[in-house]
């Protein structure tokens, strides 16, 4: 398989589910890049480390079918990137097996996430949880009996060992973030256009500079390349919310940034 067919691994977020993809998956398919979607809504309770082993088993699957031994590409949304990584740093890191050209992350929570965190303060945790019901958690979310939840809060075993292994450098990391650059409400009106910042002291601040539920600070990784979208504020006065988080895997910047990257040939770490 030449390199303008290197197959792409795509990952779904938290609570989410492969149609996440729906706006990216005909401009895959005009380019004839070969997509394998990793589906895991049926593993729901699973711990990171679970959802690693099973990303790594579907990949090493999907290679198996296809008698391909070459490089991919990964594009994973939110908590999804936390898998790939995990999968990429810590189980793999050390022999370095699996031949990944890029990870394309979006929105994700590379650093931790500070909602996460917020989600299980005994104080403003129930009030926040309460105003991003049916919107971003469930009904009867308990963030304490999550996995996910608890090993995405910035001080956790997940977090601890995606720092110390660090990031391979035989891969390219890109990283997409999105900013209520105009300021406005509608951006993501639960939390009134603004995302929830964790600061050093243990406290919470509120900033555009976000998506709504991860911001820039949770995602940033040295030596990553950083697109912050839209470019334009005028991007938000038809639509805002297809920039929020749980639209960003289908804003139109972001499908045609992600496209760039997967251009024909190798990438090198910028």
């Amino acid at each position: 398989m030449p390199d303008r067919c290197i197959p792409v691994v795509l990952v779904h977020g938290w609570k989410s589910h492969p149609g996440i993809w729906n706006r990216l998956f005909p401009r895959l398919r005009e380019q004839d890049i070969p997509v394998w979607t990793f589906d895991y809504t049926s593993l729901d309770g699973a711990l990171m480390e679970e959802l690693a082993g099973a990303l790594g088993g579907f990949i090493a699957a999907r290679r198996k079918e296809e008698n391909y031994t070459g490089s991919i590409d990964m594009v994973c949304h939110s908590i999804g990137s936390c898998v790939a990584r995990f999968l990429l740093e810590v189980n793999d890191g050390p022999a370095r097996s699996g031949r990944v050209r890029q990870l394309i992350a979006i929105g994700p929570p590379n650093n931790g996430s500070a909602l996460a965190e917020l989600f299980c303060d005994p104080v403003i945790g129930p009030e926040i949880t309460c105003r991003l019901t049916d919107t971003f958690v469930p009904r009867n979310f308990d963030p304490a009996a999550d996995s996910i939840v608890q090993a995405c809060r910035p001080g956790s075993a997940t977090m601890a060992a995606l720092r110390a292994a660090g990031l391979r450098p035989d891969i390219a990391y890109r990283v997409i973030c999105a900013e209520n650059i105009a300021r406005t409400p509608l951006f993501f009106p639960c939390l009134e256009g603004k995302t929830f910042e964790l600061q050093q002291d243990g406290g919470w601040e509120m900033t555009f500079a976000g998506d709504g539920i991860v911001p820039h600070a949770d995602s940033v990784l040295p030596g990553a390349t950083l697109d912050i979208v839209p470019a334009l504020p005028s991007a938000l006065k038809e639509d805002p919310g297809r920039y929020c988080h749980l639209q960003l895997p289908r804003a139109p910047e972001v499908v045609d940034r992600v496209m760039a990257y997967l251009r024909p040939g190798p990438a090198v770490p910028d």
